[in-house]
């Protein structure tokens, strides 16, 4: 080929290319100009999301765009699941977001109905006597104050009788006849009297009536210093009782105690005045509610529970002594992010949501859960609020996962 050709083919082909480059790179410009930046994200964490470009702030890698019309990010695309819309209704795929909602601390414990201590009374007499009747005659009676227990013949009550009938009938004599100044004397005689019988704890209106009568009263009534339920009972006819002995014991049931074992590593948790509710098996669907008046100083050393007394009122009784239930006591609210219970995959050493990056793209995301309230979970790393997550299905989809994840590719 002679020198001239060769020179007019190289300039044509060097002129060729530089065209060529020209209109590669024109296109490529016009394509940058028409594609839409939807948002930045974070290559290592893709469910960060920015309006704007920058540096990832808890990974510090520079944020990349994804545009309208993209996949996802290399990134998210190596750990997503892809399924077809036509496959997430067969296999019943639905959704949920992650919200913050305000959620009310709790803590269970197994508890124990017991007696309210400030509401059993111990019922002795100061007589010492026999015990002629008895009314109140067996555990668990019911009696209100001022209802016959039992009575008691006592000697020495009986000789007092007959010292103030004694007295009064001098009393009456002395008023009466021609030597009025030793009336006063009298008088101290019958107060003397009575107030001995009034230290026993006979009624004044025993008392009158024994003055009333004239007669003394054998056998002295014991009437029941309180309202409530006999739990022990000590009184038998013909029995000698002294100041000593206990007739009965009885108990109050208009409210209860509750003691609740909580557990050592929950026990920060309970302060006095708490709120607190307590169901029972026996009474399924019924809810007591009561407050925490007292905790207990130490840590039962065999189980590792403190012990929280919670005050419950007892309409109509049906809160008996040694019944067992469950407490709740509210320790307070606070705003969590929660997702439901059902869209938390749970394998017991990890925990897996899927959320939905769009495009039929569902990623695994391993999260840290809370707190469970009413069918709900806290989240406290993972997820954040908005994010579209599968509430269903999601056990099918795991499967999908695990299939990809060992063959390499995509499911459709």
């Amino acid at each position: 080929m002679k020198p001239t050709l060769m020179v007019l083919v190289a300039a044509a082909a060097f002129l060729g290319g530089l065209g060529f480059e020209h209109w590669h790179g024109k296109r490529a410009a016009t394509e940058s100009t028409e594609r839409k930046v939807l948002y930045w994200v974070d290559p290592m964490h893709p469910w960060y999301k920015s309006d704007r470009p920058g540096i990832a702030p808890d990974c510090g890698m520079k944020l990349v765009p994804v545009y309208a019309g993209d996949q996802l990010p290399n990134r998210a695309a190596a750990d997503a699941v892809q399924v077809s819309p036509e496959k997430q209704q067969l296999i019943g795929v639905e959704y949920g977001t992650a919200e913050y909602e305000t959620a009310t601390d709790t803590i269970r414990a197994a508890a124990r109905v017991t007696l309210d201590e400030t509401k059993i009374v111990k019922v002795q007499t100061r007589l010492e006597g026999w015990i002629d009747r008895v009314f109140a005659d067996f555990t668990g009676k019911y009696v209100n104050k001022g209802d016959a227990l039992v009575t008691v013949y006592s000697p020495d009550a009986l000789a007092t009788q007959q010292e103030l009938l004694l007295a009064l009938r001098a009393q009456h004599t002395m008023h009466d006849g021609a030597m009025p100044e030793m009336a006063a004397g009298n008088d101290n005689l019958v107060a003397a009297a009575r107030k001995r019988l009034e230290l026993w704890d006979i009624s004044d209106r025993q008392i009158d009536e024994v003055g009333r009568t004239g007669k003394p009263i054998e056998n002295l009534t014991v009437y029941a210093p309180a309202t409530g339920f006999v739990t022990e009972r000590n009184a038998f006819p013909k029995q000698h009782v002294t100041s000593d002995t206990v007739l009965y014991t009885l108990a109050d049931l208009s409210s209860v105690w509750v003691i609740a074992d909580v557990f050592e590593y929950e026990a920060a948790g309970v302060r006095l005045g708490q709120a607190a509710t307590m169901t029972l098996d026996y009474l399924p669907g019924r809810t007591f509610h009561g407050r925490v008046s007292y905790i207990l100083p130490g840590v039962d050393a065999a189980s590792r529970t403190l012990k929280a007394r919670i005050e419950f009122a007892n309409p109509g009784g049906q809160l008996k002594p040694d019944m067992y239930g469950q407490v709740e006591i509210y320790t307070g609210g606070a705003r969590r992010l929660m997702v439901p219970e059902s869209a938390v995959l749970d394998s017991g050493d990890r925990q897996v949501v899927y959320v939905d990056l769009g495009n039929g793209n569902l990623q695994p995301r391993t999260v840290r859960v809370g707190e469970h309230t009413d069918g709900r979970v806290e989240i406290l790393e993972g997820l954040q609020a908005g994010e579209r997550i599968v509430t269903s299905g999601n056990f099918l989809l795991d499967s999908e996962s695990q299939l990809k994840a060992a063959s390499g590719g995509t499911a459709k």
